[in-house]
């Protein structure tokens, strides 16, 4: 054995079909067909694992793996062997945990048989329940309780401990370690990081099978699955991209000729996935029975599934409107150009399961990074149907189907077949329409939620429908108390729900429901191993409901999980920073994210505490953990480019308003109005300014509406000189907020240094090329402008001008601007014209008879000298323009309207402005 390669036999436990080339000589071989046939009963009881699952005493306040010992002994006649041993019963009691909660049918062992006692004190001592515990308590990690009601969880828990050995001759056995995590992950409350080597441990088999193209895409499925779970959405983005090209799959997102409607009688382009599979369908790694089906499906279209298959039954729409599938009436699509243009829309080949889970993994990453709105639920829904199509795996099948009744669940026509379908769903899962094998085939390569999210689910969609007590029902059946308590405030009925976690932690109300069924009480021994988190978890739900004792129940909650509740820390954290307890927010937050790191809202609640005592470091530190978990997150990418500015500098270098942040650590960027000054913005290091440039221009990727980040953005892109995206900022200002504050939305500071910025440079395009080169020529095409002065960013400006600020707003400030800029250019008359408009709208234009504000009116005279000394300097310039005409006409207008203003000294420069003109224009 020893000398024998086991590389097929750890690839058919991968693949999950017996490879018949394999030698069956020996009974450890003989285990392993029994792993990948689904016979878990005889492997889990068999001689070899009796002699492994031996526990060395009842004491379960010990750690499962100190009452276990499956180390290899060293010198074994057989080290292969028996690692291959230990590897499948790993994979044994994984995968008899998988059945009992994801796939069915019912598992037909208990742990109790596959344990084995050396005596009967300890087979009396240790009984199903005690063990259930001891493992569900073991399962909680990083502060996360593990569902109490999940059945046999001893068998994940002996997976976890036996995959946890040494395996030096057996590399798929970190693979196993990688599929044993993303379960694990599905039995906890909320995820968290796994350990740093699954990741990095899993690195050495993506170049192991690069030639076997099913193996490479089911380990870029398993890798972006779990990065799906722990909402990495980008890196599983990635991965699922990987799995396509590794299977060859090509796929298409396009437009047919088709109707969705009975009565629809003009066509109408219809979005379709069209995808063909590289991979070969009548391989030796897919169940016998889908051959029959596929041919069926792809002559009877989509849902139409012979009744003897072997899959998940498909509930019949049954509309009136609606027809049962999009029919498409041409086979000609709507895009050009297509490299699928062969297949028929209506009649598209059947696809490999694996390139069917990828599909449906993709349509995971549409919803993962887009918004909820009905775009999206078109784009996921040709994904789906194209799997649906042709059923060719029990699990898939039922992924599909569920993924299905979750786009229609949002639809008056369909919602009543997606509560039936999700219904459908739940009862067939312990039913035998299957076989064990085929719901566990490709069971990792799609994300098939758990019996109990299953039934979370279809409780919620009674909710959605107002169907309460039937969703009621479901909670307190499943023992899901947070659900069960808003189900209670639906119906009116708050204090039943504080009633109900008062019994529980009281010890009136037990969880288990067989502890009731049997009538005993909950032994002193047991409350002793109970699982802590999950009685923690109950005093963080009653704090909750009871804010005027919510400290003290949150404080209860960190003593009885012995310092290890991230929640009640969380939770403890939020409450504190509600009450402007800054520090003491700080230090429990603090703790709540070392246990789990993977919450976002922790950290920015933690960063927008250390904002309020000015802890800058610490913010930074806070906003860069919520950038790294969901970079999507806008609002933190602003806070982290404002800690950036207001680090570095002794003095306070960047002014803000902190009333606009929300007490309740809601996301906010109302503390982030940037507003500089010469001295304090050059207190700032410019390395931080650059940090912060890049954050906000990062943020606004996902934020693209938030006129806030958009001027914050705009003021550091002027600072650090990046002055195009400076003009480009100040113009997405403008869209936003004219409507509501008009000329106000303009920053003329901001404005005017761009125009600066522009005119500064030779306006002579021929002199502007020969600073450049010596061989340039203004009609070069290769003539190299710096964007952010000179002609390089003038169109930009122009632009901003033209097509974005004066159609919207208007003020003298901005009309000369305006001129200045055309005076660059040498347009003369454009130029006049806006100085002229600018003029129109200033304090001399607009001021009217009876004005009393001498202040205002020496002003005014003032715009009025500066009005004639521009006709008088640009006049001559314009052919044909009656230059002092025009300037007589605007002193006369002004001095006729002021006249209450004769006794001030400036009344006689005006009278003499007007004398000059009249001799210019009589001469």
């Amino acid at each position: 054995m020893s000398n024998w390669d086991t590389a097929p036999i750890e690839k058919s436990l991968i693949r999950g079909t017996w490879d018949a080339t394999i030698p069956s000589n020996n009974t450890v071989l003989d285990l392993a067909k029994s792993v990948v046939e689904g016979r878990f009963s005889d492997v889990l009881t068999s001689t070899l694992a009796k002699q492994l699952f031996r526990p060395s005493s009842s004491d379960l306040s010990r750690p499962l793996d100190e009452l276990f010992d499956f180390s290899i002994q060293k010198g074994s006649r057989d080290e292969v062997q028996e690692e291959l041993l230990r590897l499948l019963l790993a994979v044994a009691c994984l995968h008899a945990f998988v059945q009992a909660n994801w796939t069915g049918p019912d598992l037909n062992i208990t742990p109790l048989e596959v344990l084995h006692f050396d005596n009967t004190d300890l087979s009396s001592s240790m009984t199903e329940e005690s063990i259930t515990g001891k493992a569900i308590s073991e399962l909680a990690y990083g502060g996360e309780p593990a569902y109490h009601l999940v059945q046999v969880p001893i068998f994940l828990r002996l997976s976890q401990l036996l995959l946890a050995l040494p395996f030096n001759y057996l590399p798929s056995a970190v693979w196993w370690k990688l599929r044993t995590t993303t379960v694990h992950q599905q039995v906890l409350d909320e995820p968290v990081a796994p350990a740093d080597d699954v990741f990095s441990s899993i690195d050495s088999l993506t170049s192991s099978f690069a030639t076997e193209p099913d193996m490479a895409a089911r380990l870029y499925l398993e890798i972006g699955l779990l990065e799906h779970h722990l909402s990495q959405d980008k890196a599983a983005a990635e991965n699922f991209v990987k799995a396509a090209r590794a299977t060859g799959l090509e796929y298409e997102l396009t437009g047919a000729l088709g109707k969705r409607t009975k009565f629809q009688e003009k066509e109408l382009s219809q979005l379709v996935l069209l995808a063909e599979s590289k991979l070969k369908l009548d391989g030796d790694h897919e169940p016998t029975a889908a051959v029959a089906r596929d041919n069926q499906s792809s002559k009877g279209g989509e849902d139409r599934v012979d009744g003897n298959a072997n899959v998940p039954e498909t509930m019949a729409l049954n509309d009136d409107t609606l027809l049962e599938q999009t029919e498409f009436t041409s086979s000609r699509l709507a895009a050009s150009g297509s490299t699928l243009s062969h297949i028929d829309p209506s009649s598209q080949p059947p696809l490999h399961p694996l390139d069917q889970s990828t599909l449906l993994s993709l349509c995971l990453n549409v919803r993962n990074t887009s918004p909820s709105h009905g775009l999206t639920m078109e784009q996921m829904s040709p994904y789906v149907s194209r799997v649906v199509s042709h059923p060719r795996n029990w699990s898939i099948h039922t992924m599909a189907l569920l993924l299905r009744s979750r786009l229609e669940s949002t639809r008056t026509r369909t919602v009543e077949r997606s509560t039936l379908q999700l219904q459908a769903l739940i009862d067939q899962m312990p039913t035998s329409d299957s076989t064990l094998p085929e719901r566990l085939l490709y069971f990792h390569s799609i994300p098939l939620p758990s019996k109990w999210e299953l039934e979370k689910e279809l409780a919620l969609r009674f909710m959605s429908l107002g169907v309460v007590k039937s969703a009621l029902e479901i909670f307190e059946r499943l023992e899901m108390w947070e659900e069960v308590v808003k189900c209670y405030g639906s119906l009116e009925r708050p204090e039943k729900g504080i009633a109900i976690v008062h019994d529980l932690l009281e010890g009136k109300k037990a969880e288990a429901e067989a502890v009731m069924a049997r009538g005993k009480d909950v032994s002193t021994r047991w409350r002793d191993i109970q699982d802590s988190t999950r009685q923690a978890k109950l005093w963080c739900l009653l704090g909750d409901l009871e804010p005027e004792k919510a400290e003290e129940d949150y404080k209860r909650a960190w003593e009885v999980s012995k310092e290890t509740s991230g929640r009640a820390m969380r939770s403890l954290g939020g409450y504190y920073f509600a009450r402007g307890k800054f520090h003491d927010a700080i230090a429990c937050l603090k703790k709540g994210v070392a246990i789990n790191p993977l919450l976002t809202r922790s950290w920015f609640i933690l960063g927008c505490a250390c904002m309020r005592i000015e802890d800058w470091e610490g913010g930074k530190n806070a906003f860069s953990r919520c950038v790294a978990i969901d970079e999507e997150d806008g609002e933190s990418w602003n806070n982290l480019a404002s800690m950036y500015l207001r680090m570095g500098s002794e003095k306070e270098a960047v002014n803000g308003d902190n009333d606009n942040e929300e007490a309740n650590g809601e996301q906010s960027t109302g503390d982030l109005s940037l507003k500089y000054n010469d001295e304090t913005a050059k207190a700032i290091p410019f390395s931080n300014k650059m940090l912060a440039f890049r954050a906000l221009k990062q943020g606004l990727r996902f934020n693209y509406d938030n006129w806030r980040m958009w001027y914050n953005y705009m003021i550091v892109a002027m600072d650090v000189g990046e002055l195009q995206e400076c003009c480009r900022a100040l113009g997405r200002v403008v869209e936003e907020t004219s409507d509501k504050v008009g000329a106000m939305s303009v920053d003329e500071d901001v404005l005017e240094r761009l125009v600066n910025a522009v005119t500064s440079a030779t306006a002579d395009s021929e002199d502007a090329a020969a600073e450049v080169g010596s061989g340039a020529t203004a009609g070069d095409q290769n003539l190299v402008h710096n964007p952010n002065e000179g002609h390089g960013l003038f169109r930009n400006v122009m632009s901003l001008f033209e097509r974005t600020i004066l159609p919207r707003v208007s003020s003298p400030r901005i009309f000369r601007a305006y001129a200045r800029l055309l005076t660059w250019k040498t347009k003369w008359e454009e130029a006049l014209k806006a100085y002229m408009d600018g003029y129109r709208c200033s304090v001399a234009g607009t001021m009217e008879k009876g004005e009393t504000d001498v202040g205002k009116w020496r002003e005014a005279v003032s715009e009025v000298e500066e009005i004639v000394d521009i006709l008088r300097n640009f006049g001559p310039r314009v052919d044909g323009y009656k230059w002092r005409l025009r300037g007589s006409s605007i002193v006369r207008t002004f001095i006729g309207r002021t006249r209450d203003f004769e006794d001030e000294p400036e009344w006689e420069r005006l009278q003499l402005l007007l004398e000059e003109l009249r001799k210019e224009e009589n001469d």
